[in-house]
């Protein structure tokens, strides 16, 4: 009989949790199980293998209790048990439980035949009733037009008013014929008019903003290349650059000219530059680019990692240097405002700023006693990170202690972020809340609680003080795995919108540079 490794078990459930968007689970069990060390060659996985191979196990369970039954016909649809039944349950009390479904099921069909029948009467009612009702309308427009008829007699007989009457009767039919214009243009579009009421009016402000929402497909450019999923993109702040991180090992740069994107522009060769995390082919997944971002000029890319390294790479696709000393994979990576410092987090459970220039680490922060989720500088030599530990801490270059220490989240802390101006920092958690915190108090300053599973993200809009838009107001979005994103007054902590256009997990949200739109 053929059996399944322990391995290959531990493979399958990797590759679930990364196919379905849990990230940090899927990092956790491949560095503990060693998925990098195992011979898998991870290109021959379908896709959803995990849940094939559960599948076909439940289908062969039911068959088998179905098959059993002597008085089961192959031609039915046995789909009569559940997962769990089929989990829980021996043979026996599954056969058991198929032929009581059977009785039930054969009930509900003598019931349903019943039903039937007297709808077929009604129905036959119904139309008895439709037919007398057309014969008489057939006798009733008879006897219009018979007294019409004599009507006519009468007025041919009569020379009273002989000009009179005519207008009338002009006037009349003028009437009748308008009424029954309206009436038959309405019987046409489907619809029956009873007095007056207002028509639904499409103005062009409506018909704009529908158009808007349709990019026609001669407009999109799409960049192929990666042979493995896409962990993250960024633009340049140049503009032109695009840089994207996949499982593939790779990071890639893309040349976006301007007008790519328009009819007839496509046929263009894309310029890309390929930048090999490993040299020649590996099925390893330790080379997973699993964070990347541009430095304030647009003129350093630096890529994050699986294996522990940072790696710094010019606009030429040159690899500038590499950072090791982290002991596991890179979950998140800065660049400060400035540019002399990047700043990475760990799944080893510390943050390190690096001296770019110097291509060394400066300094190593040990602080959290779980793996760190995410960096966010807050200025040129103080930043914050946040863990597993639920805890957030406040750093500073030159400093051995967190200057200072933010508790109150009661699970994951998985982003942070500070505003545009440096004085509030927002956190969200996998307890299903968002927290502004400030510096000059412990507690938090708002606890955001509108959404119903946990907040994977959030962003700062580039509204108010300290902005390019400084007569805007200053919004917090948070993106949720409960499919919405909302947005939040960050002065009184209330809820201003919630977006509910998806149906499934939101996993990024960014505005546009005017802060009047937001991207998820």
């Amino acid at each position: 009989m053929t059996s399944i490794t322990s391995v290959e078990l531990n493979y399958l459930v990797f590759r679930y949790l990364q196919e379905s968007g849990f990230t940090h689970s899927a990092f956790t069990l491949g560095y503990e199980a060693g998925i990098n060390k195992c011979t898998i060659d991870g290109n021959l996985i379908p896709p959803g293998a995990l849940i094939t191979f559960v599948q076909k196990g439940l289908q062969y369970l039911e068959m088998e209790a179905n098959m059993s039954n002597n008085d089961v016909e192959m031609d039915e649809d046995f789909s009569f048990l559940q997962p769990l039944d089929i989990i829980t349950k021996d043979v026996n009390q599954l056969r058991q439980m198929i032929k009581e479904k059977r009785k039930n099921i054969q009930k509900d069909k003598d019931k349903d035949k019943e039903k039937n029948k007297d709808k077929d009467k009604n129905k036959d009612r119904e139309v008895d009733r439709e037919h007398e009702a057309e014969r008489g309308r057939v006798r009733e427009k008879e006897r219009h037009e018979k007294e019409e008829r004599e009507k006519e007699r009468e007025k041919a007989e009569s020379n009273k008013e002989p000009e009179k009457q005519p207008e009338e009767l002009a006037d009349g039919d003028m009437v009748m014929d308008q009424e029954d214009k309206d009436a038959i243009g309405h019987e046409e579009n489907g619809t029956s008019i009873v007095g007056k009421e207002p028509m639904d009016i499409a103005t062009a402000s409506t018909q704009a903003s529908q158009e808007a929402c349709e990019i026609p497909g001669s407009d999109v450019t799409i960049l192929e290349g990666h042979t493995s999923e896409v962990c993250a993109c960024a633009w340049s702040p140049t503009g032109s650059l695009l840089a994207s991180g996949s499982g593939d090992s790779t990071a890639r740069i893309w040349t976006i000219a301007d007008g790519l994107c328009k009819s007839g522009a496509q046929n263009s060769p894309l310029n890309v530059l390929v930048l090999k995390h490993v040299k020649g082919r590996t099925n390893e997944k330790s080379k997973d680019v699993t964070t990347l971002d541009w430095n304030g000029e647009g003129s350093l890319l630096a890529t994050g990692s699986y294996d522990g390294q940072a790696r710094i790479w010019t606009t030429n696709g040159e690899l500038r240097s590499t950072l090791s000393k982290h002991k596991g994979p890179i979950f998140s990576l800065k660049w400060n405002k400035k540019g002399d410092y990047l700043l990475t987090g760990s799944f080893d459970k510390t943050a390190i700023v690096w001296d770019v220039k110097a291509e060394e680490w400066k300094q190593q922060f040990e602080f959290h006693t779980g793996p760190t989720l995410d960096v966010d500088w807050c200025n040129n030599v103080s930043f914050a990170t946040s863990s597993t530990d639920h805890m957030i801490y406040v750093c500073k270059i030159g400093e051995i202690h967190p200057i200072k220490t933010f508790a109150g989240h009661q699970g994951e802390v998985n982003c942070v972020k500070w505003d545009p101006t440096g004085s509030l920092l927002a956190s969200c958690s996998d307890d299903i809340t968002a927290k502004i915190w400030c510096m000059k108090q412990d507690k938090y300053v708002h606890d955001l609680r509108e959404h119903s599973k946990e907040i994977y993200a959030i962003r700062w809009s580039p509204t108010g003080p300290g902005t390019n838009n400084p007569n805007q107001q200053l919004i917090l979005a948070s993106a949720s795995f409960d499919s919405t994103v909302k947005l939040w007054d960050v002065e009184l902590g209330k809820l201003l919108y919630s977006l509910n256009g998806h149906k499934d997990p939101v996993y990024s949200v960014a505005f546009s540079p005017n802060g009047e739109y937001l991207a998820s």
